[in-house]
């Protein structure tokens, strides 16, 4: 086998989030001033926004980790051109840091296995690279992949699908779950990559024998150094390891041997819970710290879509509500060493609003020139071919919505009426 100097990060979620700055930068460190950082977009390429959700990295990346990110844009394998594919599979082979999160693990892992991807990946563990791999691409990791979406929102039967195994490269018969600790459903159970203990059940009985589950904790990661053969924890929550009836539970900071990630435990470790239904809140019993954390990333979340609607004040309730909040949870928050991290996010969503402001237009003409001015060009071109009815039927349209066309000796120019 290859000497496996790399590290493979997984995370349960929050990828882009306050909670993991500390770790990206850290594992940028080691490859000096002239790293190269990648994000690649594949696990999100079916969506409308994939766009989007790049741009949001680089700018998290540049303005958070103070760190250059660029992306290979690795959408279809089949839709996309053979440059582009080629493109992405060059920006891919010169990194030493690899982003991939959200999106649909089935969708990337369809994608990848018709490209050479897979075996890049692992080369560029290999070589020393460091692979950072959230959510839905964390999902991919192991030996099989669960179906998040297609079992839980569309109804399908309990399956799996085979993942890439590049864990399983390196020595780790391991089925990964981010998002272990989801406690989204409220009144109903979606712990477990949103599947509860039913579904859970019913997906270990379908695993092989010797395989065992990496439970990843939102806002939380796994560092695995392959160069020392042993991994540890970062983040707000736990890693979970469990196989044949048994748990073992790890939080910040706790250490992970080689030989526990591929199935070697002791005898005595403890049994595991049989729990059915989440645990309940008991009146006047403080909330988790994990909850919080998940209140406030979905404020955070909930603010950055209203202004992408045009919902100001929507945004600035949530804002007030996301501080309400931290002040409320600050006890169990200082307890945990989470405070700083909460009022940095909440220091990012200031920032977010502030930068909302700073790009809008101040006054009203500064609203339509990205609209006129366009317009008067084509009105230009209208007259120089010749179309004057044309060209004064666009003039009249401005007028009805008050803008005054008027051509001078120095050119065309507009204003309010």
């Amino acid at each position: 086998m290859a000497t496996n100097q790399g590290t493979i990060v997984l995370m349960g979620s929050g990828e882009m989030t306050a909670t993991m700055v500390e770790l990206h930068k850290g594992r940028l460190r080691p490859y000096g001033s002239a790293v190269k950082a990648v994000f690649l977009d594949t696990p999100a390429g079916f969506q409308l926004n994939v766009d989007q959700i790049s741009h949001g990295a680089v700018t998290y990346f540049k303005q958070r980790v103070q760190q250059e990110l660029q992306v290979a844009s690795f959408k279809s394998a089949r839709e996309d051109g053979a440059l582009e594919r080629e493109q992405a599979l060059a920006t891919l082979r010169g990194a030493d840091y690899i982003l991939i999160g959200p999106g649909s693990p089935t969708y990337a892992v369809q994608q990848w296995r018709q490209s050479i991807i897979p075996a890049l990946l692992t080369g560029h563990i290999e070589k020393g690279g460091c692979l950072v791999a959230a959510s839905a691409a964390a999902l991919t990791m192991g030996r099989l992949t669960l179906p998040v979406y297609e079992i839980y929102k569309v109804g399908q039967a309990v399956h799996w699908i085979e993942g890439l195994d590049l864990l399983g490269h390196f020595g780790m018969n391991l089925v990964v779950f981010p998002h272990w600790n989801n406690a989204e459903g409220g009144n109903h159970d979606t712990r477990y990559c949103f599947m509860g203990q039913p579904r859970l059940k019913m997906l270990e009985e379908l695993m092989p024998i010797d395989a065992q589950i990496l439970g990843l904790d939102e806002h939380t990661a796994l560092v695995i150094d392959l160069a020392q053969r042993s991994a540890s924890v970062y983040g707000l929550g736990r890693v979970t390891l469990r196989k044949a009836g048994r748990e073992r539970h790890f939080a910040k900071g706790d250490h992970l041997s080689f030989a526990m990630l591929q199935g070697q435990w002791e005898r005595h470790d403890a049994p595991m819970p049989d729990k059915t239904r989440p645990s309940v809140k008991v009146p006047g019993q403080r909330q988790p710290v994990d909850q919080v954390w998940q209140t406030l990333h979905g404020l955070a979340e909930r603010l950055r879509c209203a202004f992408d609607e045009g919902h100001g004040d929507q945004a600035g309730a949530h804002l007030l509500e996301m501080e309400r909040r931290i002040w409320q949870a600050r006890d169990i928050l200082e307890e945990h060493d989470n405070l700083g991290a909460a009022r940095e996010l909440f220091r990012d969503m200031v920032a977010l609003v502030a930068a909302q402001i700073a790009d809008r237009p101040t006054d009203r003409r500064g609203c339509l020139d990205a609209l006129v001015v366009p317009l008067l060009e084509l009105r230009r071109q209208l007259r120089r071919q010749g179309k004057y009815a044309e060209a004064d039927a666009l003039r009249d349209c401005l007028l009805q919505a008050d803008i005054i066309v008027e051509d001078t000796p120095d050119g065309t120019r507009w204003v309010l009426k």
